[in-house]
């Protein structure tokens, strides 16, 4: 469909959280979030409620049933926005997730409200994502519970792709979550021809899967994720020996290989209908 895709990835620390639209003759189309992770000075509801001054999150994709990915979903209800359908890894019940959880303590607000909502969102969608997004399409991927119990090879994989490119989004998949999904044929074939990658588990080595780079070579990554504390975060090097010819940023006029939040701040993608993408940054990285 002829317009724009705008996918913007925010900056919310160690975190995950992005929007993204369809936008053509001035005007955006519905909206789309995937995460509704949040930082002490920014917070996906208020940006709706607020800045875009909306009252609807038409989808709401949740990778990840962990707190990084959701501080901000009781949020969403408390500003009265309403979120018409809800995506997320459909092999376990709300009971199912309540019994992880608790395994770590007790469930925060945010996580009594997804648990609420794999129950109450149990419907067939009625407006599917990909006949209304204006030919955004979600083509999405999981491991089942329950032969998996870790709430991060539970995670709800993400392929978003307009006009030829394509986005990965991965959640807080681990190397034996990336194995499993690699024995199949249909995700690796997914694979193909991938222009971007954010990376699994915000950068960290339990989320770098060497294998993937056998059937994909993105020209960037994007990683989600506050300053560097622990040598585990230390995988940019990693990263851009496995990637592609890299892509050229507007912010800085300089060609980037691995974008970062904690360095760039929020980062957006805009994709015009043709193929061609431009990517721009808050800070000047």
């Amino acid at each position: 469909m002829p317009g724009q895709m705008v996918l913007r990835i925010w900056d919310v620390e160690h975190g995950a959280c992005a929007m993204l639209t369809h936008h053509h003759d001035g005007r955006d189309g519905r909206l789309a979030m995937i995460d509704s992770g949040s930082s002490v000075g920014w917070r996906p509801s208020s940006c709706i409620r607020d800045n875009l001054g909306r009252s609807t999150l038409d989808y709401l994709f949740i990778t990840n049933a962990d707190q990084d990915h959701m501080g901000d979903l009781q949020g969403l209800w408390d500003q009265n926005i309403a979120v018409t359908t809800l995506l997320r890894n459909p092999s376990y019940t709300g009971e199912d997730m309540r019994r992880l959880k608790r395994q770590s303590g007790p469930l925060t607000n945010d996580a009594q409200r997804y648990t609420s909502a794999c129950e109450a969102y149990n419907q067939p969608v009625t407006e599917p994502f990909n006949a209304y997004m204006g030919g955004i399409t979600a083509t999405i991927f999981w491991n089942n519970y329950p032969a998996f119990q870790s709430t991060n090879d539970l995670s709800l994989v993400i392929f978003i792709q307009y006009a030829g490119v394509k986005v990965l989004f991965p959640g807080d998949l681990e190397k034996p979550g990336w194995r499993a999904l690699l024995q199949r044929a249909d995700f690796c074939a997914e694979l193909h021809n991938l222009d971007f990658l954010v990376a699994s588990h915000h950068g960290r080595e339990s989320g770098f899967c060497p294998e993937l780079f056998n059937y994909c070579r993105p020209d960037a990554v994007i990683i989600s994720d506050k300053p560097i504390e622990h040598e585990t975060q230390q995988m940019v090097p990693d990263y851009r020996a496995v990637i592609g010819r890299g892509v050229p940023v507007r912010t800085t006029n300089k060609r980037r290989h691995v974008l970062t939040t904690r360095r760039d701040g929020w980062i957006q993608i805009a994709v015009s209908d043709n193929g061609w993408y431009s990517i721009d940054t808050e800070k000047r990285g």
